[in-house]
């Protein structure tokens, strides 16, 4: 795999050149760069979370959420090992940060459970919204725990990202019961565990951290799939091995994002996974959305824009001029 300090390494060097090339130019703070890609790789990961509910919510009607979850987890863990081979292993054994790794996958499969466990008592509106009160939680995590404190701009994005989930989700009638007790829990868990996450892709490779959620997930689940384990078809398996493909492939552009930029950008970026979820529910499965959901959708993409431009702001404070040669 290519070495994600490459860039940062090449990056201070780029900064120093002052020939007659780049005289006209003003270079580019590399801080700002990588949060801009951080952004990218965000979006891309919660597009393809998307894809992959998407698939799972086809595979539920036929198999149980823990089988699925089971092929899912082990299928990631066995890739992240062809990937990294013995020296992954040396490093998951060797990690100073083995309690944090455990604990963020913990975290990730208690939320899991409550998520799930509660959406069989809440209507998808309540259990939406209540979910995406992660984002909030994040960012106010995010200066106590990380010190990166977020700035107004960030926590406008951030609210006006939230309030365009509300409108989407038409939330109506949320009440507080122990199902939506569950889901605030869910995302308390989501959301501290993604904080953990930006403090562990400090000192560690994202490929480790997948390894060690999925080691978890692979245990807890094959623990209550294994006494009631379904028949699975050849059609079934292939879809079975796209989650996977696609939950990995995602589960590495989000470590690969939260490497790059801040908890409380990450967290405005989570807001776009609604609105791929409306546009793939529509082309999957026929759901027409409401008008409340466009115009949801709609501040949302505001809340996506008005983060991208606080950072590319940020970037033009950072920017040096460059010297004549």
């Amino acid at each position: 795999m290519p070495d994600p300090n490459a860039a940062d390494a090449a990056a201070p060097a780029a900064a120093c050149y002052t020939g007659p090339a780049m005289s006209s130019r003003v270079i580019s703070n590399p801080a700002a760069d990588r949060t801009l890609a951080g952004i990218g790789l965000g979006v891309l990961a919660y597009f393809l979370f998307s894809g992959h509910d998407a698939t799972v919510k086809v595979l539920v009607s036929q198999l149980p959420a823990w089988q699925i979850l089971f092929v899912r987890s082990t299928t990631i863990l066995v890739a992240c090992l062809l990937i990294g081979r013995g020296p992954l292993i040396e490093r998951a054994v060797t990690t100073p940060l083995k309690k944090a790794l455990l604990l963020r996958s913990v975290l990730t499969l208690t939320g899991w459970l409550c998520y799930y466990g509660a959406a069989k008592y809440l209507p998808l509106a309540q259990l939406m919204t209540l979910y995406f009160s992660a984002p909030l939680m994040i960012t106010a995590m995010a200066g106590p725990v990380l010190g990166e404190h977020a700035s107004r701009g960030q926590w406008v994005a951030v609210g006006i990202g939230f309030i365009g989930v509300m409108l989407a989700s038409d939330p109506l009638g949320v009440r507080l019961s122990i199902p939506a007790v569950m889901v605030l829990i869910a995302a308390a868990a989501w959301g501290y565990g993604v904080v953990l996450m930006r403090q562990i892709a400090k000192r560690e490779s994202s490929l480790l951290q997948i390894a060690w959620g999925n080691v978890v997930f692979a245990i807890a689940t094959a623990i209550v799939s294994m006494p009631d384990w379904h028949e699975t078809n050849a059609t079934q398996w292939v879809l079975l091995f796209g989650v996977a493909a696609i939950g990995g492939f995602a589960q590495f552009c989000m470590f690969e994002g939260a490497r790059r930029a801040p908890a409380s950008v990450m967290a405005t970026v989570e807001y776009t996974g609604l609105i791929w979820a409306f546009v793939l529910g529509y082309l999957i499965f026929g759901d027409i959305p409401r008008p409340a959901v466009f115009a949801g959708a709609a501040l949302i993409v505001v809340a996506g824009v008005l983060l991208v431009g606080i950072e590319r702001r940020r970037l033009r404070r950072g920017a040096v001029p460059a010297q004549m040669g």
